[in-house]
């Protein structure tokens, strides 16, 4: 097929939210507030029924993101077919503004773990990932985002650093990024990181997306990437930072659990918009990992 043209950054930068149940109702009558919304890719991916009305409807008002959670790219299995085929009839018809998923892997042998499991930093897994994405854009016909993952252990074989296995990444498939700014927190948190090694080794032109979202205090000092909590001080810092770098950008809400009322979240949103607002000066992000 032709090479697959990169996803323009837009003009300006745009703010969403993710759609879950509890806001359901607002996001179909239209009323929210926000540039686009996010949603969670397979609980969409069924023909007809609740969930098909309800993305229909919400995408008559609103710019799609659809996320995946399950392509498994980082599996030597490789994407599912069957899942390519029913993710690219969705995009087919709902016209997202991009496609998202992890690097991560989530399965082999057709066993799913509902999980986002762990990748060595490696040239051969870097081959592993690779191709995978460049099989999925095949399928799909566009060029995906991929998301860094929050991480609570480390490969000792691990070759490289994640910013700079991203970076190849991008290189070599044409890929653009999903930057999660909480899991840069978490990540960096729990191996004795520096975020800001993170931030001089990313490839900003490929950044067309930010997540924010809030962890919890985990077992042993270790943060969980739980998107259960506001966004916390040292997040919106290391956002501030991320934002001075990154240029217009896609930023996103994302709370998965003990979901408020939606005017909590519009308030956090108003909060990330504070970047266009006035000048973002460097910030100072704390060497070896940052807590809440």
């Amino acid at each position: 097929m032709p090479a697959l043209t990169a996803i323009p950054a837009p003009a300006a930068s745009l703010y969403g939210l993710g759609l879950r149940r509890p806001h359901h109702d607002a996001f179909m009558a239209g009323t929210v507030p926000v540039d686009f919304v996010e949603v969670i890719s397979e609980n969409f991916m069924v023909d007809g029924g609740r969930p098909a009305h309800v993305l229909r409807t919400v995408r008559a008002h609103h710019d799609v993101a659809l996320h995946g959670v399950s392509m498994s790219l980082g599996s030597v299995d490789g994407p599912d077919p069957a899942y390519l085929a029913r993710l690219k009839r969705l995009a087919d018809e709902i016209a997202p503004i991009w496609i998202s998923d992890h690097l991560a892997w989530t399965g082999i042998g057709g066993f799913n773990s509902h999980d986002l499991l762990p990748l060595p930093h490696t040239a051969e897994a870097l081959d592993v990932v690779a191709a995978n994405v460049l099989r999925a854009q095949d399928v799909l016909g566009r060029p995906l985002l991929i998301e860094n993952p929050s991480t609570y252990l480390a490969f000792a074989d691990d070759e490289m650093p994640e910013w700079a296995f991203l970076a190849a990444l991008v290189r070599r498939t044409g890929c653009g990024l999903l930057l999660d700014v909480n899991n840069i927190h978490v990540s960096a948190h729990n191996h004795g990181l520096d975020p800001a090694d993170w931030l001089d080794g990313l490839p900003w032109a490929a950044v067309r997306q930010i997540h924010l979202a809030g962890p919890s205090a985990g077992p042993d000092g270790l943060l969980i990437d739980t998107h259960d909590h506001p966004v916390p001080d040292p997040v919106w810092a290391l956002y501030a930072e991320i934002r001075r770098r990154a240029g217009p950008v896609a930023v996103m809400i994302e709370r998965d659990d003990d979901i408020p009322p939606l005017a909590d979240l519009l308030a956090e949103l108003d909060r990330a918009r504070l970047p266009d607002r006035v000048a973002v000066p460097a910030v100072a992000v704390p060497a070896g990992g940052i807590r809440p």
